[in-house]
């Protein structure tokens, strides 16, 4: 197969979930679950329309994961008190300890994958992948706006 940015970058980005998802499954949660944990570190008393949007998932598909959460006492849901029909979500005394837990997971997982890269090197690669993110990110504001 030929050598391209975006298999690259795929290639990259499935095998450092993999990494991490070796050893987050030892305590017992998936990377989604530490994703909707994170964001909710971010971003605490967020709606699930909100969270869903930050995740790119359907608002159901989150739904069913905060429902697992709040049943392993790793989040909890508060009535919004400007509308009662929404519920906010945040983090329970529980699953903040879980992501002082996976934290460590994750640094160890970076240090592996840049691991011969200098740290000017590593910098420089961050730099530029915050850049070609934001390029794709303002595309696809742009095409979005035009669109509708």
């Amino acid at each position: 197969m030929d050598e391209n940015i975006g298999t690259l970058l795929g290639q990259v980005s499935r095998l450092l979930r993999r990494r991490f998802d070796e050893r987050a499954r030892g305590i017992g949660v998936t990377r989604p679950q530490w994703l909707v944990l994170g964001l909710l570190k971010l971003h605490a008393g967020s709606n699930q329309g909100t969270l869903a949007e930050l995740l790119e998932v359907e608002p159901i598909t989150l739904g069913r994961m905060i429902d697992r959460l709040q049943e392993a006492g790793l989040v909890e849901r508060r009535a919004d008190p400007a509308d009662r029909r929404a519920w906010r979500i945040h983090l329970t005394e529980r699953g903040e300890g879980l992501l002082d837990k996976l934290r460590p997971f994750g640094r160890e997982t970076l240090a592996a994958a840049l691991e011969g890269v200098s740290e000017a090197d590593g910098a420089q690669l961050m730099a530029t992948l915050a850049r070609v993110r934001a390029n794709l990110s303002r595309k696809a504001q742009v095409d979005g706006g035009a669109d509708g």
